[in-house]
């Protein structure tokens, strides 16, 4: 069967994952009467709640004959790691941009990536049926960001669709029928080249392993496009690192392959396909597996590097224990070694103590979703404020600088341009970005962006959008005003009294509510001044013999601030630890006794 291989590459919520739900509906993949499910390539818990693709996903669809392997890329660079990789497999991209906002830093990051691969893109203007959409506009963008990224001519002369994903149609006019996708999988077939891998059948297998996966009765799972040959169950073949040197050798136990949703086992893998392979122990992501005569590893496409740096400790709380059941620091490294080998873009290294792990990424959203992620499977951690790398290129100390692109209301516009002015960032453009908008393009250093968010929803009213994405690194820029305010830390240990909160209410506002256990250390509210402040939570009211002449008043306390586990990590100081557990986050002093906190703050200052 002739194949074609595609991803589908586009900015945070501009629709791909709709989009391939439509192409699976409209290419038969679902019977009459089967249930569909929405957004089913996000089928992981976390990328269901927030609505972003976090792994990259195949899929297979059957159109005139021809089979279409479709991969569902992450759209937030967080996750670039992971898109590298899916890039090399495949032959076209559909760049997906929504009508409204036009191609966004992410859709820049991607595109970049997929342009120097030599793959020439189809744009897919989507949600043109959007109020606000600007389709004309949003196109005209697409050339100037391919302009600018030094397309080739080829790649600039792209063809171009009108869509709605949700509504299930793409035309060539944005005018057209508006009926279904019959012009998109047609220009698929048409504009993306058949795997030029195809007339290597002859040769030995080969196949670049590009995503790791497991399974409870196969075990591990590598899955690549075979380069050239084929392969079956049974055959014995070998594993090789980027030097060529081998890593095992070993049987296949089972091929699998895409079909819809689904993987299904197949008779073999061909040259050009996308396929999966067990069998393997120790194999993992960028290894080429081969046959025996093989002695060359295929090159694997370089990643870029970390930029941040979070520790990962055991949980040293009074009460720690009491949610999770893996608390152990070799429980913690065995997870977190298996989350480095699967994904190629955190780096995992143990710190001098041997309790606690150096885990470096992409960024602060990355780092989230993987510690969410343990906390749900029952890990208990202690998480430190993430911390930029910094490099020494030519004997010059450098740092990771990120491209800001902020969409705010015209009256929010100067408040965000001086606050991050003040976090060493650099304004690159200004211009309206559509009615009462401004959009702002700025570079500013990671560092100045760590725990930004907070303070950019406040000062926009909640109605600024931010989106980041590295863009290179730059001579370090000097210190950066942190955090302003202190925190209100408990003296004692125990529940807390809402009499006590309330009395306090004056001093800063609360991170717990009234009867949360608590523990001396702990952080349990921001003080309204620069200084940290020791407070008792838990003093009740005096109790005496005479009555008092009015009724005791009820209490009642402000709602306390909650924080999500990114606004907690971004929030916390250098001398302070978020704490993990599957039903709770809690922030503490990293030195729980006042005492070891002025011998520690004494050494610094000195």
């Amino acid at each position: 069967m002739e194949l074609r291989n595609i991803a589908i590459i586009a900015h945070v919520d501009h629709g791909k994952t709709t989009l391939v739900d439509e192409m699976l509906k409209q290419s038969g993949n679902y019977r009459e009467n089967e249930a569909t499910v929405e957004r089913a390539m996000d089928s992981n818990d976390l990328e269901r709640e927030r609505g972003i693709t976090i792994l990259a996903k195949a899929t297979s669809v059957e159109w005139k004959g021809i089979r279409i392997n479709i991969v569902d890329t992450p759209g937030h660079a967080d996750f670039g790691g992971e898109v590298e990789r899916i890039l090399s497999m495949v032959d076209g991209v559909v760049l997906l941009v929504d009508a409204a906002e036009g191609p966004m830093p992410q859709t820049k990051f991607v595109t970049a990536k997929a342009l120097a691969l030599g793959l020439n893109p189809i744009v897919v203007v989507n949600k043109v049926d959007k109020p606000d959409g600007e389709p004309d506009k949003a196109h005209d963008l697409c050339f100037d960001l391919f302009a600018n990224l030094d397309a080739n001519d080829d790649q600039l002369d792209f063809p171009v669709l009108f869509a709605s994903g949700r509504a299930g149609w793409a035309d060539k006019e944005l005018d057209g029928p508006r009926q279904n996708l019959d012009d998109l999988f047609d220009l698929i077939l048409e504009h993306v080249p058949a795997p030029a891998q195809i007339t290597a059948k002859d040769e030995p297998f080969r196949m670049l392993a590009t995503t790791l996966g497991g399974d409870a009765f196969l075990g591990r799972i590598l899955t690549g496009r075979v380069e050239s040959g084929v392969a079956k169950a049974g055959d014995q073949i070998k594993a090789m690192n980027i030097k060529g040197e081998l890593i095992e050798s070993f049987r296949i136990t089972k091929v699998l392959a895409y079909r819809g949703l689904d993987q299904v086992g197949i008779e073999e893998a061909v040259a050009g396909d996308i396929v999966s392979i067990a069998g393997m122990s120790k194999a993992t992501v960028a290894d080429t597996l081969a046959d025996k005569s093989v002695t060359e590893a295929i090159e694997a496409q370089p990643i870029d590097p970390p930029t941040i740096t979070v520790t990962f400790g055991i949980n040293t709380s009074p009460l720690a224990g009491r949610d999770g059941k893996k608390v152990q620091s070799r429980v913690i490294r065995d997870r977190l070694m298996k989350e480095a080998e699967s994904n190629v873009a955190i780096k995992v290294a143990d710190s001098a103590g041997g309790e606690s792990f150096e885990v470096s990424g992409r960024g602060e959203l990355q780092m989230g979703v993987l510690i969410e992620n343990m906390r749900r499977e029952g890990f208990e951690l202690s998480i430190s404020r993430p911390r930029v790398i910094i490099r020494d290129i030519d004997g010059q100390k450098m740092e990771p600088v990120e491209e800001a692109t902020i969409d705010v209301d015209d009256e929010y516009s100067g408040t965000v341009i001086e606050k991050l002015t003040q976090r060493k960032g650099e304004l690159v453009e200004m211009r309206p970005g559509g009615v009462g908008k401004t959009r702002i393009v700025m570079h500013v250093p990671s560092r100045g962006l760590i725990g930004y968010h907070g303070q950019f929803l406040t000062d926009t009213r909640g109605t600024g959008v931010i989106n980041r994405v590295f863009h290179d690194w730059a001579p370090y820029k000097g210190h950066i005003e942190g955090r302003r305010a202190g925190v209100l830390i408990s003296m004692e240990a125990g529940q807390s009294v809402p009499y006590a909160i309330y009395n306090l209410e004056d001093r800063g506002k609360f991170f717990i509510g009234s009867q949360e256990e608590i523990y001396q250390g702990m952080v349990i509210g921001e003080h309204n001044r620069p200084n940290d402040l020791d407070v008792n939570p838990m003093k009740g009211k005096k109790h005496s013999n005479v009555r008092a002449s009015g009724k005791d008043e009820a209490v009642t306390l402000t709602t306390p601030v909650r924080m999500s586990l990114e606004e907690a990590i971004a929030y916390i100081d250098n001398d302070e630890l978020v704490e993990v557990t599957p039903n709770n986050i809690r922030l503490r002093k990293r030195f729980l006794d006042p005492i070891d906190r002025k011998r520690e703050s004494k050494k610094l200052a000195s």
